[in-house]
């Protein structure tokens, strides 16, 4: 088993960004400069970031440019920026997530158009990744808003596990900025690598062996869907384009029919 996947390679692969990060006069002027090079898009629904103007702006956009739409839920934390934990009681994550989802589909729909994912942000990211319980918690509350839907969540044994126990599809994803434990959760005391030369070379690694080197000096096998660029950093355009000429990214759900053999 240890050798078929060591050759694996990785042939599928979508890459997002969030969108909308913006509320009321605080603009992020850059976030539409990753749009014609990533396959699908997260849009904050209002309450980490995003407002009706900006998501309606970034809904359109994202038509324009032909990529797969999800929503970008976090928790209601804009002065924090969604980057505090809260704690929730079950029946309240629920309500928080058909909230904000449903905002999205309703703005989607407005315009003819579907969503396909929800990406959780900041604190509410960081938990689902940790904790199993949570991250179902966030999973059936996705599935109340729709059977079709895609969970996007931190790659990792807990997101497989939860994808098993709650019968809903995962994205699994990774940031080449982050630094990654051999069991694939986040070092969230790490610094964030923003060398270029560095992350595409960790990229290829990927792209060639399904591994990326953990922070304990070893490698790590990583069964990833999606990787989230970011767009706070100078070197995020750069990067992308690099990594855009090493594969064409598709969205999630055409990959995921593509490999049931529905389509070529």
């Amino acid at each position: 088993m240890q050798e078929v996947l060591e050759r694996k390679s990785i042939k599928n692969l979508d890459f997002n960004c969030d969108l909308a990060q913006s509320y009321g006069f605080y603009k992020n002027n850059n976030e539409y400069e990753l749009l014609d090079y990533v396959s699908s898009v997260s849009i904050s629904c209002g309450f980490h970031a995003g407002d009706p103007v900006s998501i309606k702006e970034a809904l359109l956009k994202a038509k324009e440019k032909n990529v797969a739409i999800g929503a970008h839920i976090g928790f209601n934390d804009i002065q924090g920026f969604g980057y505090r934990p809260v704690e929730l009681k079950e029946d309240e994550l629920e309500a928080l997530v058909v909230y904000q989802v449903g905002a999205i589909i309703s703005f989607a729909k407005a315009y003819g158009l579907n969503i396909e994912h929800v990406r959780p942000h900041g604190a509410m990211y960081k938990m689902a990744s940790e904790s199993f319980t949570f991250s179902v918690s966030l999973a059936n509350a996705i599935k109340k808003c729709s059977e079709w839907l895609f969970y996007v969540a931190p790659v990792g044994d807990i997101s497989d596990k939860v994808a098993d126990y709650t019968g809903i599809k995962i994205a699994r994803e990774i940031s080449l900025e982050k630094s990654y434990n051999s069991d694939l959760t986040v070092d969230y005391s790490a610094q964030d690598n923003t060398n270029n030369y560095e992350l595409i070379k960790k990229f290829q690694h990927l792209l060639h062996t399904s591994q990326i080197k953990n922070n304990n000096g070893g490698m790590s096998f990583v069964n990833v869907d999606t990787i989230h660029f970011s767009n706070k950093y100078r070197n995020s355009i750069d990067l992308i384009k690099q990594a855009k000429d090493l594969i064409s990214p598709s969205p999630i759900n055409y990959n995921s029919v593509k490999s049931s053999g529905w389509v070529d």
